[in-house]
């Protein structure tokens, strides 16, 4: 048994202690010590008999988070206290009620935010991961320091992976790669993202990461050389100008050269920018952006740079608040160098992310970047509807998403992920906004819906009351934000259909004779052979669902062997003579169909319009009567549309001896012979389906088509949509939405 020296291991930790002090971003008050002191002491003596895997004491751990927290992170008193205790709830007799009685409600507060996140966190499958995670970020709603303490923590658990099971650092690092570091680069704290990547290769992909390491180290004589004759002659030309600066040499983390060998394709030598050049200049801050671009020219005069790689985030931030000017000259031998330009401020955020921004923030009003982040990040976390998966795969893709910067018709910027449309613009300014739109200019021209927008785009959004989203409209928007309120707008309506469906279906069942009960609706379920209850309320609800259809269910439910009989038997006169009207008034006149689908279902016409076939109407789903159908111009239709907008189904008339559909295919990627050949086969010989018209372009190895298809419904169309996919150098198939 390994014999363990006390007195040296308290030595040890009293020096952590004053370098936890001393390194401590924030300044701190006598107050401040005291809070610290208390939090070290009661921490130490709640963990003096555990130890870690390695042997050491437990108590390294927290200090070294706390150690993060305070220099790496940059957060105060309250957060290094809690980053002591942070394991004391979970581990050890004391309670959160001991806490809050010892250091207040604010710590613990976070005390009992990061336990929760401790306590779901054992072994769990990919969905448990995932909803574990959205759990994690809701405590953003109470304080987000809680999250930086649990990146803190992980980042110490990443550094003490080698003890470990490796079964166990596979599984820890892989989580670490998919929601810690994107978390920590959205979070601004981009030393650590870098970090955490790092650690999650070195586990993850052991051999490849030994092999960079290795490589770096053999050519890193011949890097610092390299990086200081351009240093040399660039502090010459600096020192001329009469600036107060320095320049870092900082090589690319392990990971982002990993991330450029797969990405394209190369060895390590064939990675030439394995490393920057940061020049961080001292400024007054209404100086920064005229030194920054003064900085630009001397750098630009010496060595040549690449037009297409300017990042300017000093007139445009990120979101997270990182501003810096990004270059990539040819420097020596012809090799890119990548040279970041910043302010001494610029680099701290840079450096500390969250912390930095309340440091430099001008005046409590302004609203940060980052500020606006956590508010858009809180209400898609309010949404009960979205699965967690789908919730953890929507947040890394905004998480990692480049930004474009459009304005508002009144000039204030705004920030959006690259691809979103004029959709997303309009949700992004307010979701009632969103969910009214009818239309949007961008740049004075009406514009689709789903128009990707650019940087620079002045956009405006067309709104009207009587406006709702459509099933269409998830196929225009890109955020996740737009996303889930248009889900949460459609599942509504369908909620408060399902409502009145059931009343209906409860009514309908008494005359039957039959009660609604729990049994009664999974046996309707699995009759009409659907999946939930809500789709059985629903289809009652529209009228989908006929009374003839429930006296058959009441009649198999009763006696199977008079139901057998009863199937024969037709329907009664009034019945007949109804149907042989509808099939009449179907042979000799057009065909209604509701719904974006076209759905044929069951209705009446209204006596208060009586509209007659062509005629322009919709639907409207009453309480007794199924689905009532009015003209567009009907005296009572305002009304309806707008106090039951959500009862409302879009209808139309149709040819019913050619009811066909035209649909706009667009489809993309690689030319190759004979496509046009392919495409026809598959479309005609393999779907039965008519092309309409079908034009294909091709621009440097790269072909874009627009095919206009006849189909007779939606399921016939997205079948084909599928096939087309399967031809050789397809890349994408889309389908086009005109106004």
């Amino acid at each position: 048994m390994l014999e363990i020296d006390f007195e040296k291991e308290n030595k040890a930790i009293a020096h952590e202690y004053k370098e936890l002090l001393r390194i401590s971003y924030q300044t701190l008050s006598p107050e401040d010590k005291k809070l610290i002191r208390k939090a070290f002491d009661v921490a130490m003596d709640a963990h003096k008999d555990q130890r870690r895997k390695s042997g050491e004491a437990y108590f390294f751990h927290p200090i070294a988070v706390a150690k993060i927290v305070a220099s790496e992170i940059g957060l105060g008193a309250t957060a290094i206290a809690a980053s002591l205790l942070h394991d004391v709830v979970e581990d050890t007799p004391i309670t959160i009620e001991d806490i809050e009685k010892m250091f207040g409600s604010k710590v613990a507060q976070l005390v009992e935010g990061l336990t929760k996140i401790s306590i779901v966190q054992k072994e769990m499958n990919v969905s448990m991961q995932a909803e574990n995670f959205r759990k994690m970020l809701f405590t953003l709603n109470d304080d987000v320091r809680v999250i930086l303490i649990k990146i803190a923590d992980r980042l110490h658990n990443m550094q003490t992976l080698d003890n470990m099971e490796d079964h166990k650092q596979i599984k820890i690092a892989s989580e670490t790669l998919y929601i810690y570091a994107p978390l920590a680069h959205r979070l601004g704290l981009y030393k650590i993202k870098n970090k955490l990547e790092d650690l999650g290769l070195k586990y993850t992909e052991p051999v490849i990461y030994n092999d960079i390491v290795s490589k770096i180290k053999e050519t890193k004589e011949e890097q610092d050389a390299y990086i200081k004759d351009i240093s040399d002659i660039l502090k010459k030309a600096l020192d001329e100008e009469k600036l107060d600066y320095i320049i870092k040499g900082r090589p690319k983390s392990i990971y982002s050269i990993y991330r450029k060998m797969k990405v394209q394709g190369v060895g390590f030598d064939e990675v030439y920018d394995k490393f920057a050049l940061r020049i961080v200049y001292k400024s007054p801050t209404n100086e920064e952006k005229f030194l920054a671009w003064k900085i630009y020219s001397i750098v630009t005069d010496h060595y040549r740079p690449s037009p297409s790689r300017l990042r300017d985030w000093i007139s445009s931030p990120k979101t997270t608040g990182y501003e810096a000017l990004h270059i990539t000259v040819m420097g020596p031998k012809g090799r890119w160098v990548e040279v970041q330009i910043r302010s001494e401020r610029m680099d701290e955020i840079a450096e500390k992310g969250y912390a930095a921004h309340y440091k430099y923030k001008q005046g409590s009003s302004e609203e940060s970047g980052l500020d606006i982040w956590l508010n858009l990040l809180k209400e898609a976390l309010e949404n009960p509807e979205t699965n967690a998966v789908d919730f953890v795969e929507d947040f890394k893709m905004n998480l990692y998403s480049k930004e474009i910067f459009v304005f508002t018709p009144k000039g204030e910027i705004k920030s959006l992920p690259k691809g979103a449309t004029s959709l997303d613009f309009a949700f992004s300014i307010h979701s009632e906004v969103g969910i009214r739109t009818r239309g949007t200019r961008v740049n004075g021209k009406l514009v689709p819906l789903n128009h990707e927008l650019k940087s620079g785009d002045q956009i405006e959004v067309i709104t009207s009351q009587y406006q709702k989203p459509t099933i269409n409209w998830l196929d225009y928007v890109t955020t996740s934000r737009a996303k889930n309120k248009i889900k949460n707008v459609l599942n509504e309506n369908t909620k408060k259909i399902a409502e009145e469906g059931k009343e209906i279906l409860n009514r309908k069942l008494k005359h039957l004779k039959i009660t609604l009960s729990e049994s009664v609706v999974n046996e309707l379920v699995n009759f009409f052979k659907l999946k939930t209850s809500l789709d059985l309320f629903y289809r009652v609800g529209v009228g989908a669902i006929e009374n003839q259809q429930l006296k058959d269910y009441a009649s198999q439910k009763s006696n199977t062997f008079i139901n057998f009989f009863k199937n024969k038997i037709k329907r009664s006169a009034s019945t007949v003579s109804e149907d042989i009207h509808k099939q009449v008034l179907y042979s000799n006149y057009d065909l209604l169909v509701f719904g974006p689908d076209q759905d044929k279902l069951d209705y009446k016409l209204s006596t208060c319009c009586n509209p007659i076939p062509g005629d322009e109407v919709f639907g409207f789903i009453t309480i007794n009567e199924g689905i009532k159908v009015h003209k567009r111009d009907c005296p009572n239709s305002i009304s309806l549309q707008s106090n039951y907008a959500y009862r409302i189904m879009q209808a139309k008339w149709i040819d019913s001896s050619q009811q066909e559909f035209k649909a706009i295919l667009h489809i993309t990627g690689m030319d190759t012979i004979g496509l046009t050949n392919k495409l026809t086969k598959v479309i005609s010989d393999n779907m039965n389906v008519n092309i309409q018209s079908i034009s294909l372009s091709g621009d440097a190895g790269i072909f874009n088509g627009q095919i206009a298809v006849i189909v007779q419904n939606n399921f016939i169309l997205k079948k084909l949509m599928d096939n087309i996919k399967q031809i050789d150098g397809v890349d994408k198939v889309t389908r086009e939405y005109k106004n």
